[in-house]
């Protein structure tokens, strides 16, 4: 931890306004984004319409706290990688505008109060969820498997995908076929969304130790995990209408952008075929879409049920 050691004196000097912004880059807004995309849809399927507007509220507030909690706390595990690497170099830890300690109690306290939120105004199975979900990310992934194999984010990746599961129980308080469909969904998706970020900053990686599998791997292997990982997400997100728990326009909307995704995964592998590299291998193409079909994938599943 030796080249954080003169930056934590940095937030005694800083303005209140720079240190509010510090604590916020902690929760990673921008990946939280991302899960509430996935938990709200989900809560009208399970509501098969409007479900109550208070409980999407408090829902989307202890999800966020839930997972800005996880976050801060990787970024207190990881601020040694953090600082050596060229995309994570201007985190608040690395900078000095938080220091560790800080750090520790913040996500701590995110962790206990999300998780009293969800069981005192939801349900304590959604709860239990969060709190799994926060524990999962970060002791089985960020301690356990990131710096120790290349499966780390396919493992890793069950966290990101609990947020499915506590919106259908936040709704139902229980469990159904339909969550867990999406749940796998979200499974089969993060490696092939996350392997080709990983591909355009292997060089970071690889710097601190951290065996992403582009790290450890060519490219032609990489893009054909990706294209195994992709069929079988796109596979995986039919099965829904005929189980019965969707329509029409989810189908069509599925198949779009499935197809979309397809399409771009193999012409990343084919790409990696011919030994394409730098900027020719066009890599972020498909990480980019990645992003865009969850988004499009999740808001059929909240219109579906009023067009049946």
């Amino acid at each position: 931890m030796g080249e954080l050691g003169g930056a934590s004196q940095g937030p005694v000097h800083r303005s209140f306004g720079a240190r509010v912004k510090a604590f916020v880059a902690l929760t990673k807004p921008r990946i939280i984004e991302l899960l509430l995309i996935t938990t709200v849809p989900v809560m009208f399927l399970a509501q098969q319409g409007v479900p109550d507007l208070k409980l999407v509220l408090l829902t989307c507030v202890g999800g966020y706290l839930s997972a800005g909690g996880a976050n801060a706390l990787n970024m207190y595990i990881d601020r040694d990688i953090d600082a050596l690497m060229d995309r994570t170099s201007q985190r608040p830890l690395v900078t000095g505008m938080v220091s560790p300690p800080e750090c520790l109690a913040f996500g701590i306290t995110l962790a206990v109060v999300s998780t009293l939120l969800f069981g005192f105004t939801v349900n304590w199975l959604s709860a239990w969820l969060s709190l799994g979900a926060l524990l999962f990310y970060v002791v089985v992934y960020t301690m356990l498997l990131k710096r120790r194999t290349s499966q780390n984010i396919v493992w890793g990746g069950i966290a990101g995908c609990l947020p499915v599961l506590i919106g259908w129980s936040s709704v139902t308080n229980s469990m159904s076929w339909a969550p867990v469909i999406l749940f796998l969904v979200m499974f089969f998706w993060t490696p092939p969304h996350y392997w080709p970020l990983s591909m355009k900053v292997k060089e970071d990686y690889a710097r601190v130790g951290v065996p992403m599998l582009p790290v450890i791997a060519s490219n032609k292997v990489v893009a054909r995990q990706i294209v195994i990982y992709s069929w079988v997400m796109v596979l995986v997100s039919l099965l829904l209408t005929p189980l019965g728990y969707t329509g029409w326009f989810y189908t069509v909307v599925a198949l779009a952008a499935g197809g979309f995704w397809l399409w771009e995964a193999h012409g990343l592998q084919n790409r990696a075929k011919s030994e394409a590299t730098g900027a020719k291998l066009k890599e972020m193409r498909l990480f980019h879409w990645s992003i865009t079909y969850v988004s499009i994938l999740f808001v059929a599943v909240a219109v579906d049920p009023f067009l049946r």
